[in-house]
């Protein structure tokens, strides 16, 4: 029908972007071969996604409310469709690197304007089921990355898995002008100018803070250079914090976490992305380093959490209308929390089957909370302000999946230390099981919040600001264990 469309542009665009977070994961050893650069400098190529990512989602989503959301979509295209053609022709780890930084600023105009396309877009029954679709696209795309990657690589050499985004961006950037409806000559923007101080500051803050957090998985938390990067955060988050106060047109009103709805929506978010995603870093290691199964054979052992979560959003936005949003949130977010759990399954004598169970649980809690909670979010604000709220609920999103790999990456470490290098199965079981119930305490965590603080019908709030959105689950540099 010509009427869902749109929905085909938004979502190809979004699959692409989110598929190639962790994409490259698979290429690293033939990049690194083929470019005469360490296997440690090209994990900077995953790294430089996320951090760019997390760092300008706040400050597209603003321009997007000034300039017009389909705009900034169709720009984040081009810049996405052309950074690819960069990184496929890269000749060196640093232009790659480079490539890849514009691949995620091209991502953020993208990301932060989905959402507010899909509100604009459809109406009642429809934007239900947008949503849904557009959430079961996330879910699909988060565990895709490994096994596009692991064949496209295989059959095709790495660069390849730049390249196929090319035919993807073109079609998308296609659909978009036919059939999506153009932005108004003079968009309803927010009075004011655009608050640069305050999008500068938080830039900062974002890509200090991930910078911070990624290295501390391999460099310690004590290592100077994370405590200065971490400390730079922090001052640039106390400059946002005042600059946000004082201005008349703030890039985030912070009296919206005033608002017990958003503040709870914006917490499970985060933790949401921690708990069902940070933990598939280390899955992997156990999966290639422990069982040797091949980069596209691990890729799909965790395909059932992506399955589960495709089926699911569609499923379960039907079958749940009409029903609190908090209802399916929740009930989402401790199946993620209880699936996770079931991860600890996983014994020095397993195979990869014994991910099975808790995989599928997990997807399916995502599958029910993802979708519900964007829309739950977006309630809170005006429409005209929808870009902004998608920006600062995505790049909540980027941050807790950084602050999750982070300290997974730490609790893993110290259990592959307590069982020492001579019994590699045993320490990654060990190791393993501490992962796994971390994560799961974080999904439980954020169930709570939600049955706690988020009343329903949400109701949109007076100051308008922010709100949520689904992110990819962006793979980081996982420590590499001796």
């Amino acid at each position: 029908m010509r009427k869902w469309t749109p929905l085909t542009a938004i979502c190809v665009g979004a699959f692409m972007l989110l598929v190639d977070a962790s994409i490259v994961n698979t290429a690293l050893p033939e990049m690194s071969e083929d470019l005469h650069s360490t296997f440690t400098a090209l994990q900077w190529v995953v790294d430089v996604y996320a951090l760019t990512l997390a760092a300008l989602l706040m400050a597209f989503g603003s321009l997007g409310d000034r300039l017009g959301h389909r705009r900034l979509y169709l720009a984040g295209l081009a810049v996405f469709g052309l950074a690819s053609l960069a990184c496929a022709l890269a000749p060196d780890a640093g232009t790659l690197i480079a490539a890849r930084a514009a691949q995620g600023t091209g991502g953020a105009a993208m990301m932060t304007s989905t959402t507010a396309l899909l509100n604009a877009t459809y109406q009642g029954r429809d934007r239900g089921t947008a949503f849904g679709v557009w959430g079961a696209v996330n879910g699909a795309a988060a565990a895709a990355g490994p096994v596009l990657g692991g064949l496209l690589t295989q059959q095709l050499g790495w660069r390849s898995i730049f390249l196929v985004n090319l035919p993807i961006a073109a079609l998308a950037g296609w659909l978009t002008l036919r059939r999506l409806a153009a932005d108004p000559a003079r968009p309803a923007r927010p009075a004011g100018r655009f608050d640069l101080p305050g999008a500068t500051a938080f830039t900062l803050f974002a890509a200090a803070l991930t910078y911070g957090l990624i290295e501390s998985g391999g460099r310690g938390w004590s290592d100077p250079l994370v405590l200065t990067a971490l400390a730079g955060a922090a001052l640039a988050l106390a400059a946002f914090t005042t600059v946000e106060l004082r201005t008349d047109h703030p890039l985030l009103d912070l009296r919206l976490l005033r608002n017990p709805t958003f503040t709870g929506l914006a917490a499970a978010g985060l933790l949401l992305t921690a708990a069902a995603f940070a933990q598939l870093t280390y899955t992997g290691l156990w999966l290639q380093q422990v069982l040797h199964l091949g980069p596209l054979n691990a890729g799909l052992a965790v395909c059932p959490l992506a399955a589960a979560a495709f089926v699911t959003a569609p499923a379960g936005t039907r079958l749940l209308r009409g029903a609190p949003a908090r209802l399916p949130i929740a009930l989402g977010l401790a199946l993620i929390g209880g699936g996770t759990l079931l991860l600890t399954l996983v014994s020095p004598g397993s195979g990869w089957a014994s991910l099975l169970p808790g995989l599928l649980v997990v997807g399916t809690g995502v599958g029910l909370a993802t979708p519900q909670m964007m829309s739950a979010a977006l309630a809170t604000v005006p429409r005209e302000r929808a870009g902004t709220a998608s920006g600062a609920f995505n790049t909540a999103r980027q941050l807790g999946y950084a602050l999750g790999i982070a300290v997974l990456g730490t609790v893993f470490q110290h259990g592959l230390r307590g069982r020492g290098p001579a019994d590699p199965r045993h320490a990654y079981a060990t190791a393993l099981d501490q992962v796994y119930l971390t994560a799961g305490a974080a999904g439980l965590l954020a169930a709570a919040l939600i049955a706690l603080l988020v009343r329903s019908p949400a109701t949109p709030a007076t100051p308008a600001t922010p709100a949520p959105t689904v992110p990819a689950p962006v793979e980081e540099r996982s420590p590499q264990p001796s």
